[in-house]
């Protein structure tokens, strides 16, 4: 595989989210990757209906959005994982899984969990949050702040911890 040539990290500063994918696609045909091949190609029609659906024919998605059909398509996978680990299906769950590596590429770093708990204790801080009820005025300011480095379950565990 050619993962250097997906790395995000490697990605030109002013390129944008799309640019990239359609950037990568062409740099799988040329390596002649099949997995990320169809992974990218996959992904790249799902941008394009997501932004057909958000925006109209001619909208293109910002990075923001993108990332959230990324995600998306990931959870897709791990659910597959899921079924096949029940099915009894090695071969497919190794597919998914190659998919999902592929996909993960595009994803910004994850936080640590001590970084998110430093975080929500900022925000639970500067909200004057006490209680459960707080919660989804925190989950919302966190959301814009945490930009796609933690999920929202890892967000809602963390809050609800220090809110109980």
């Amino acid at each position: 595989m050619i993962a250097a040539q997906f790395n995000q990290s490697s990605r030109p500063f002013l390129m944008s989210f799309i640019s990239q994918i359609s950037e990568d696609l062409k740099n799988a045909m040329r390596a002649k990757d099949t997995v990320a091949l169809n992974v990218i190609r996959n992904l790249k029609s799902a941008l394009k209906y997501a932004a057909i659906e958000k925006l109209g024919a001619d909208g293109e998605l910002g990075d923001t959005d993108a990332l959230a059909v990324v995600r998306k398509e990931i959870k897709k996978l791990q659910d597959s994982v899921d079924s096949a680990e029940k099915a009894g299906r090695p071969e497919a769950v190794e597919a998914a899984k190659a998919e999902i590596a592929v996909l993960e590429k595009y994803l910004p770093a994850a936080m640590s969990t001590e970084e998110l708990g430093t975080l929500v204790e900022t925000v639970i801080a500067e909200l004057g949050a006490t209680s459960k009820k707080d919660m989804g005025g925190v989950m919302k300011a966190l959301q814009e702040r945490v930009a796609g480095r933690a999920d929202s379950k890892s967000i809602s565990t963390e809050v609800a911890k220090r809110l109980a």
